[in-house]
């Protein structure tokens, strides 16, 4: 009898390799968890899921209800893509919700890359983003946020909002931690009723202040004089009712004084019906 061999450790992981080689997983809901070079936890599900893993090279695609979260950021969409060593980058497409933890900031897209090693993030077409902390929201076609630098580069269609503030533009620079807007391309800010344009418009969002460089145009409402013509405007109104009403009473004065067939008003009817009375009592005592 031939005594048995086993196999060795190594032989076990080149069979584990192999087959993970060509990996493709289908499930109604996949939790893992994967261990990165960057010492940061990924944990990930879906309704379905595809991928391959090597040496160089990793890929995964998942599929139905997406979801993704790292150290830092928190990513669902209708389909996510994990690539590159230690799943890098992450790209992800269709109806996005996505939120960083680090910097407090929400946002909302429909095309979304992230690199994990440089921490930016690309946002694309339609994109909401929303600074919790600052409650500054902003709108735009493309928005590259650097998380380590806290700066956020939004271009096409922009249209940033905070406190009394309005800000539109074609190009603009928003500096989270230093709370500064650098707008450019038709620039233009609305505090209220007042507007400012130009080709560049700083805005430091803490102190409202604002500098205009390039073609400066603005116009500005005075509210005193705004709420003066107001009050002006008020009276007149009070004093045409006050008329209208005088004219009102005289006139319903008017008609309660209805006339008799003789001409004669109300109370001289009577009186000239006591005197026929008076008459008439002196003639049949004569008689």
């Amino acid at each position: 009898m031939l005594p048995q061999t086993r196999k060795k450790p190594y032989s076990r992981m080149n069979d584990m390799k192999n087959i993970l080689k060509t990996l493709i997983i289908s499930a109604s809901f996949l939790t893992l968890f994967l261990p990165s070079a960057f010492c940061e936890k990924i944990i990930f599900s879906a309704n379905s899921m595809s991928g391959t893993v090597g040496d160089k090279s990793d890929s995964t695609t998942l599929s139905g209800e997406a979801y993704v979260l790292t150290e830092s950021m928190e990513i669902s969409a209708d389909k996510i893509t994990m690539s590159g060593k230690d799943f890098r980058f992450i790209e992800a497409e269709g109806s996005i919700i996505g939120k960083n933890m680090e910097s407090e900031l929400e946002f909302t897209c429909n095309r979304l890359k992230y690199d994990r090693e440089t921490k930016i993030a690309n946002l694309s077409d339609t994109v909401n983003l929303t600074d919790v902390k600052n409650n500054v929201t902003a709108k735009a076609q493309l928005i590259e946020y650097n998380q380590n630098t806290d700066i956020a580069v939004m271009q096409i269609d922009i249209e940033l909002k905070q406190k009394d503030n309005t800000c539109t533009g074609v190009y603009a620079v928003y500096r989270k931690n230093d709370q500064m807007l650098e707008l450019s391309g038709n620039a233009q800010i609305k505090q209220g009723a007042d507007t400012f344009r130009a080709q560049e418009i700083t805005l430091n969002l803490t102190s409202q202040e604002i500098t205009l460089d390039g073609r400066v145009k603005g116009s500005i409402v005075d509210e005193r004089k705004t709420s003066s013509a107001e009050n002006e405007v008020a009276e007149t109104q009070e004093n045409q009712q006050d008329e209208e009403t005088a004219e009102t009473s005289g006139d319903t004065a008017q008609e309660t004084e209805e006339k008799t067939p003789d001409g004669n008003t109300e109370p001289e009817a009577e009186a000239t019906k006591s005197e026929e009375a008076e008459e008439k009592k002196d003639k049949q005592k004569n008689e």
